[in-house]
């Protein structure tokens, strides 16, 4: 079957009919194939295109919104870190927020790695939101399969930030798949991530009818959550920054929170293999 090369910014690529097949990543270039639901589209249906905000590699520069001292010491501990990561991806689990976003993008900066939204790649390979919505309700099973596909292929990467689904954590195989790289569970409060979705319009219904689907989701997922390697918890940052008002917990706090919390695993991880070397 003919790969079709995607370069990482902009660029389009076809989806096979009837095939699963890969996602690779080699330097700058993307091959992507991936199962098309929809079977009987006319041939312009399935051409996706592949956006900067699902793909980016970074430059080493902050985005100019971050404020000049918080993205510095964020470049510095990023810089510290890196030696010992040795390029190993990271995923971020947890309910979806811009600050769960936000966080995985600076990160990617920090690092120069690239960013995915493993969600929006499975959007986009089988034609956007309503149909990926559609195939999850018509083929459960299809869906989560694909799921796994696109989680398989990133894990066997390296240098990424990933912003995971709660697909990642559904399945023993794709908990296996997390364990290719560090897993950070970014646990924002449920009335933060409510009044997020609620105020961008991502989700319809009110405050309170969000609140309670995502209090569900959160039940839901919360034990496939508590297997990342670390958490990264909005509220004991908010505490030990001694601020009252959750708000003002910026992207760049917990961005550096979560680099504190990669150092201490690539520590402990370069002690262990310390001692298992021969005397």
């Amino acid at each position: 079957m003919e790969k079709l090369s995607v370069s990482h910014m902009n660029a389009r690529f076809a989806l096979p009919n009837r095939s699963f097949d890969f996602l690779q990543f080699q330097h700058s270039i993307f091959f992507l194939k991936f199962p098309n639901p929809n079977q009987n589209s006319n041939p312009n249906s399935n051409l996706v295109r592949l956006r900067r905000l699902n793909c980016s590699v970074s430059d080493g520069t902050v985005p100019s919104s971050v404020g000049a001292t918080d993205s510095s010491l964020v470049v510095k501990k990023a810089a510290e870190v890196s030696s010992d990561l040795k390029g190993t991806s990271i995923f971020l689990v947890g309910l979806q927020s811009s600050l769960k976003a936000g966080l995985g993008k600076l990160l990617a900066d920090a690092l120069r790695y690239y960013y995915f939204d493993s969600d929006s790649l499975v959007e986009e390979a089988v034609g956007g939101a309503l149909a990926a919505k559609s195939f999850r309700e018509s083929d459960t099973k299809g869906f989560y399969e694909s799921e796994t596909e696109v989680l398989k292929q990133l894990s066997s990467m390296g240098r990424l930030v990933v912003c995971a689904g709660n697909g990642a954590v559904t399945s023993p195989t794709n908990l296996a798949l997390l364990r290719h790289g560090i897993s950070l569970w970014i646990d924002v409060p449920l009335d933060l991530v409510a009044r997020d979705l609620t105020e961008d319009q991502f989700v319809p219904g009110s405050y309170p009818e969000v609140r309670d689907e995502q209090g569900a989701l959160y039940d839901k997922y919360r034990a496939g959550y508590a297997t990342a390697d670390a958490i990264v918890s909005v509220q004991k940052v908010a505490s030990r920054l001694g601020r009252d008002n959750l708000d003002e917990v910026t992207i760049e706090d917990l961005t550096l929170e979560a680099l504190r919390e990669i150092e201490k695993l690539t520590r402990v991880k370069k002690m262990i293999e310390e001692a298992a070397r021969p005397f």
